[in-house]
C-alpha cells in the first residue's frame, strides 16, 4: 500500500511545501505564543478551504491538460476584463513571488545559521552571506535541469524531512492532547486575534498554488481515469502541511511569550526548556520550510506568466527559464545583501490579497463550464463549499488592504 502511494504521489508534496515557507512559520509562531492551542481550529479551517480549492485546481488540470492562466486567457471573452485580470494576475504572482523569495531564502539561511554559523564576505560596502549564495544555486540547478520527476523527488523529501522535523519539535515540548483537540474543534476568538486567524488561512490558502497545481497535474498524469489519484495526492499532502502548521503552534505555546517575533526566536526559547536538541530540529524544519518555498516560488511564476502571455510552459524553454531565473536572481539578491524592499512587499501583499477572492471565483465559475469539464464540472457540493471560500477570501482581501493602509477597519 505505501508503496503504491509512493508510485502514484503527485504535485501534492509540491504544494505543500510552497504554502509551508517561513512567513508560515513567523504566523504560526506568533499564534502559539500570544494565543497558545486557541486558533488551532483557524488551521483546520485552512486545510478545508485548500483542499476544496486545490482539487478543483488540480480536476481542471487532468481533465484539459492546460494550466489555469492558460484556461483564463481563453475562456473570458470581454478584453477589458481578460486584460486587467492577466495583469492582476502577473502583478500579484510574479512581483509578489519575487518580492517573497528573499524571505523564503532568507527563512532556509536562518535554519543553516543555527547549525553552521553565519558565515559572509565582504565586497565594498556590502556584507554578503555566503549562506544565501548556496541556496539560491540548489534552487537554480533544480530548476534548470527541467525535470519534473527529479524536481517532485527532492521535495518530497525535503517535505517529509520538515514534517518530521516539526513533528518532533512539537513532541518535545509534551503539549496536553485534550488542549489540542479542543483548540482544533472549538472556535475562539481571543482578544486581538482576529487578523491573527485571518493571516493563518491567508498564509496556508494561498493564490498562486491554484495555478501552480493546475500546470504540474498535467505533467504526472494524463488520462481521466487518473484524477481519484490526484485527490489522494491532494488530500494527504494539504493535511501533513497542516500538520505541519499545527505542530509549529503547538511548539511555540510551550514557550513564554516575551521577545519571540518569530521562527528564530522560538529556536532560543525552546532551547533553555527543552535542550539543545529542539533547536536543531527545528532549525532543519526551518532550512526545509525556506528552501522548498524558494524552488516552488520561481516555478509558479513562470507557469502564470507562460500560460497567461501564452507562451509554451515546457520547463526547458528560454523564455520560462527567464521567468523563474528573474524571480529567484532577485531573491538571492535582496536576502544576500540583507535588503527589505517594503514597498514591493506591501505592493505584493496588496496585490495578491486583491487576487485571491478573484481567482476563487473565477476558479469557480470555470468549474461549472460544461464547455471546459464536461460530466467533471462541479457539483452542487462543490459549489456550496465553493462559495463559502469565495466569501472568506473576500475577508481575507478586506483584512490585507487594512493591515496595508492601516484603516483600523477591525
Amino acid at each position: 500500500m505505501v508503496k503504491s502511494w509512493f508510485k502514484n504521489i503527485g504535485p501534492g508534496p509540491l504544494i505543500a511545501a510552497a504554502f509551508i515557507g517561513p512567513g508560515t512559520v513567523t504566523v504560526c509562531t506568533l499564534a502559539g505564543v500570544g494565543f497558545g492551542f486557541a486558533l488551532l481550529w483557524a488551521m483546520v479551517l485552512s486545510i478545508f478551504a485548500t483542499i476544496v480549492l486545490q482539487e478543483m485546481s488540480a480536476r481542471l488540470g487532468i481533465i484539459t491538460q492546460k494550466g489555469l492562466s492558460e484556461i483564463i486567457r481563453t475562456e473570458i471573452k470581454n478584453p477589458l476584463i481578460k486584460f486587467f485580470t492577466i495583469l492582476l494576475v502577473i502583478s500579484a504572482v510574479f512581483i509578489g513571488n519575487a518580492a517573497y523569495e528573499a524571505g523564503n531564502i532568507t527563512g532556509g539561511v536562518l535554519g543553516l545559521e543555527t547549525i553552521v554559523g553565519n558565515p559572509s564576505f565582504i565586497i565594498g560596502d556590502f556584507s554578503i552571506n555566503t549562506l544565501s549564495l548556496v541556496i539560491g544555486f540548489f534552487a537554480f540547478v533544480l530548476l534548470y535541469l527541467g525535470n519534473y520527476k527529479i524536481l517532485e523527488k527532492v521535495l518530497v523529501g525535503l517535505v517529509i524531512l520538515m514534517s518530521f522535523a516539526f513533528l518532533v519539535t512539537a513532541v518535545i515540548t509534551q503539549p496536553s492532547i485534550l488542549e489540542i483537540l479542543k483548540g482544533m474543534w472549538i472556535p475562539q476568538f481571543p482578544k486581538d486575534s482576529l487578523l491573527l486567524v485571518i493571516a493563518l488561512i491567508g498564509t496556508t490558502v494561498v493564490p498562486y498554488n491554484l495555478f501552480l497545481h493546475a500546470a504540474l497535474v498535467k505533467e504526472k498524469w494524463k488520462s481521466k481515469s487518473d484524477l481519484q489519484y490526484a485527490r489522494k495526492d491532494t488530500f494527504v499532502a494539504v493535511v501533513l502541511g497542516g500538520l505541519v502548521s499545527m505542530c509549529i503552534i503547538v511548539s511555540a505555546a510551550a514557550i513564554p511569550s516575551e521577545g519571540i517575533k518569530n521562527a528564530t526566536d522560538l529556536a532560543k526559547g525552546l532551547e533553555p526548556l527543552f535542550g539543545g536538541l529542539s533547536t536543531y530540529f527545528l532549525a532543519i524544519g526551518l532550512f526545509s520550510a525556506g528552501i522548498t518555498s524558494a524552488i516552488t516560488a520561481p516555478l509558479a511564476a513562470a507557469y502564470v506568466a507562460s500560460g497567461c502571455l501564452g507562451w509554451s510552459t515546457n520547463m526547458k524553454t528560454n523564455k520560462f527559464r527567464a521567468v523563474w531565473m528573474g524571480v529567484l536572481v532577485l531573491g538571492i539578491l535582496f536576502s544576500s545583501l540583507g535588503i527589505k524592499p517594503i514597498d514591493i512587499i506591501k505592493f505584493a501583499q496588496i496585490a495578491n490579497g486583491m487576487l485571491l477572492p478573484v481567482i476563487a471565483w473565477i476558479l469557480i465559475w470555470i468549474m461549472n463550464k460544461e464547455s471546459v469539464l464536461g460530466s467533471y464540472k462541479n457539483n452542487i457540493k462543490h459549489n456550496v463549499f465553493g462559495v463559502f471560500i469565495l466569501g472568506i477570501s473576500i475577508l481575507l482581501s478586506i483584512a490585507t488592504i487594512n493591515k496595508v493602509f492601516n484603516l483600523n477597519l477591525f
